[in-house]
């Protein structure tokens, strides 16, 4: 994939948006007037207009962040079949667990809403509306920039703010990790960002349902 999609100026004026949108939106959830998850998701959709509206006046349009229309059906394909591969993996992984005494469904945990009503809107917001935000910043925005570096040094630097944004407990955030250089190198070698966008897209879906089948069981 080309290495100067992205420009310093337009770099700095992507940051500063995202910046502005995540610090009203930390003061709306200080104020407590409306449900988080609800303004999570405004804030992440308003981050993603103002992304693509920023690359088509200042950039090199939808190609600059990987979302060039006649690539997209070929990136959404490639994230399937990647997808598709990780499930199978991840099963036998399950079944090994299953079999060596481990409750499988133990090692996935995600915290969900304690009210029901309140599941499906985590549901939107968790498992597709923040992958695609996260998608266009961290892969399309940052990554973009620092490919110019180089294949390495960009999976690198975009994982590493992959992992900071993120809360992270005690322990080594391999999710986070596994997670930022598997949408990096996708999104590399699939040259649109379709392909990523849909792995972490259906990756967050399955472990918030399997969170929710151990929260049941």
């Amino acid at each position: 994939m080309e290495s100067d999609k992205i420009g310093i100026k337009l770099l700095v004026i992507i940051i500063a948006v995202v910046a502005c949108i995540e610090a009203v939106t930390r003061c709306m959830l200080l104020m407590e007037q409306y449900p988080p998850m609800i303004i999570m998701g405004v804030a992440r959709i308003t981050g993603v207009v103002l992304i693509v509206l920023i690359v088509l006046v200042w950039g090199r349009g939808l190609s600059s962040i990987g979302l060039s229309p006649p690539h997209i059906m070929l990136g959404v394909k490639k994230g399937l079949i990647w997808s598709a591969i990780l499930g199978a993996v991840t099963l036998l992984v399950f079944v090994a667990l299953y079999v060596a005494g481990v409750d499988p469904l133990a090692c996935i945990h995600a915290d969900l809403p304690s009210e029901r009503k309140d599941i499906l809107l985590f549901f939107v917001v968790g498992a597709i509306v923040a992958p695609m935000a996260e998608e266009v910043f961290f892969r399309g925005v940052l990554y973009g920039f620092f490919r110019r570096w180089g294949v390495f040094v960009a999976v690198v630097i975009s994982t590493l703010l992959f992992v900071i944004v993120h809360p992270i407990g005690s322990g080594i955030p391999w999710p986070q990790i596994f997670g930022g250089i598997l949408f990096a190198v996708a999104y590399e070698t699939a040259g649109s960002l379709a392909a990523p966008v849909i792995i972490h897209i259906l990756g967050n879906l399955a472990i918030f349902t399997l969170s929710l089948i151990s929260l049941a069981s």
